[in-house]
């Protein structure tokens, strides 16, 4: 105790304390390191917890043991030892994880590397967001095959949809012209459940299986460090030595991890109630067209009908209610209109988009339903904002888009922009009639008991309201500014 009183003389050090093999002890030695050490010299990456790395709370400086911790207040810091605990993996201590799992192959070897490094129980996590039954089908026993204590499985269809999706869509973002940002969704609500799961088994931390490469590792972590500050975070991609397919398959047979047997697709693919993405293989070549065969939600507009079909849809208040006449709830209601956008060859989108981590990469998206939600919201926004109201909101929605996709989605900024677009759409409410037709959506009727057109005053025919001789003193004053431009041009 005597040495432990000396170290905490040193005002200016931070601490690393060695556990004993033995619970009821510290002979190992105490190290007092100066100011100018960092947590890089001390070899912590991404999650802060490697080797004899410190993991940083606010408060108090704590010693985690097998059965005793030793705590004491220094520069209002709480620096936690995870290095040595017996009871620990080969890069530190946790106690469970919760673990974003797929049950494809490089997350049912995030399991026992989970557990081999941080000596932690794994909670595996799974949301239903509407990427199909076949891909939710034998989870629970793949997870438990790969060591996992459990498998929770949430359906989040609803939500995603209510609170993610119809947002996005009433305030008209697009990223970058053309991505309807259907990952770029996705990945909040799951990030929210996963926080939730977390808090209910006692976790305290977190996992993905992310690149260290991609948009959805900064999506994921934002949303943790949102939602809750103190959970830790391990990004296996970021750590470990697994570099590809065979090393993963390598690894899983080292451990007894059954090797998921489904044929791995050639393209890398997301897929939830909104759309599905393509991406990898030839489409990694800008220049080359995507294959027929390729595409899963939409048929090919060549295949398509050769009769239009007519569509109606009913917006209050800026948000989707109904399909010809037919009120349903926001899940079904796009589930409906993917099947009918689907078989239309509605929603392909081909574009080269700029990640957020800096490179560009191609995807190919299929999005039926949103395409055709978009199209609806976008024209009944014709009859019911006046000009300034609508190219504000257009302003907003680009950096709405940009918020969204960079995993900002539990900023303030973007919830300031959402009160502002709910507040606008208020009388957004009506009803857009749509033609479908071999890949393309036609508006061909709008209607709104809040309108702002009037027949009356459009009309070429004379009315009351509209003085059309009124119009030569409105174009001399908003043509001033020109007229005394060319005045001094001339010399006038």
């Amino acid at each position: 105790m005597a040495q432990l009183q000396a170290v905490l003389s040193c005002p200016s050090s931070n601490f690393v304390f060695h556990a004993s093999k033995r619970s009821d002890s510290f002979r190992d030695k105490l190290c007092c390191l100066g100011k100018s050490s960092s947590f890089q010299e001390l070899g912590v990456r991404s999650s802060g917890l490697h080797g004899s790395a410190l993991v940083h709370h606010r408060g108090n400086l704590a010693q985690a043991s097998t059965g005793r911790a030793i705590q004491a207040v220094l520069s209002s810091e709480k620096e936690t030892d995870v290095s040595t605990s017996p009871k620990g993996g080969l890069r530190g201590r946790l106690n469970k994880v919760v673990l974003a799992y797929s049950g494809g192959l490089d997350t049912s070897v995030i399991v026992p590397w989970l557990r081999e490094n941080y000596g932690c129980e794994v909670v595996c996590f799974t949301a239903d967001v509407g990427q199909g039954i076949k891909e939710l089908e034998g989870l629970e026993a793949k997870a438990k095959a790969s060591g996992a204590c459990q498998l929770v499985v949430k359906d989040l269809k609803e939500e995603f949809v209510r609170d993610y999706i119809f947002p996005c869509l009433r305030a008209g973002a697009i990223y970058e012209r053309k991505y309807l940002l259907g990952t770029s969704m996705a990945r909040p609500v799951i990030a929210k459940a996963m926080v939730d799961v977390a808090k209910e088994v006692g976790a305290d931390a977190v996992s993905h299986g992310c690149t260290g490469k991609g948009n959805d590792q900064v999506r994921f972590e934002l949303a943790f460090f949102a939602l809750n500050p103190e959970l830790n975070v391990v990004a296996p991609w970021r750590e470990w030595d697994i570099t590809g397919r065979e090393d993963a398959i390598e690894y899983a047979k080292k451990h007894n991890v059954p090797v998921p047997v489904t044929k791995k697709s050639i393209y890398s693919r997301d897929r939830n109630l909104w759309h599905i993405s393509h991406e990898g293989d030839i489409l990694e070549d800008p220049s080359n067209e995507p294959k027929k065969d390729m595409y899963m939600m939409t048929v090919d507009p060549e295949d398509a009908p050769d009769q239009p079909e007519y569509i109606e849809i009913g917006i209050v208040s800026g948000l989707p209610v109904s399909v010809n006449g037919t009120e349903l709830s926001p899940a079904a209601l796009l589930s409906a209109l993917n099947d009918i956008g689907g078989r239309h060859g509605i929603g392909r989108i081909d574009m080269v988009e700029n990640r957020l981590v800096g490179m560009k990469s191609r995807g190919v998206y299929e999005t039926p339903g949103g395409t055709i939600l978009f199209t609806a919201a976008r024209e009944l926004e014709s009859l019911t904002l006046d000009r300034e109201t609508l190219q504000t909101k257009d302003t907003l929605a680009f950096k709405y888009a940009e918020s969204v996709y960079a995993g900002r989605w539990f900023d303030p900024l973007r919830e300031a922009m959402d009160a502002f677009m709910e507040s606008i759409t208020k009388t957004t409410t009506g009803s857009v009639t749509l033609k479908l037709y071999k890949g393309s959506v036609t508006v061909t009727g709008r209607k709104s008991p809040y309108s702002l057109y009037r027949q009356d005053i459009s009309s070429f025919e004379s009315g009351d309201i509209y003085n059309q001789a009124d119009a030569a003193g409105f174009i001399r004053l908003y043509g001033l500014p020109m007229r005394v431009r060319a005045m001094l041009e001339k010399g006038i």
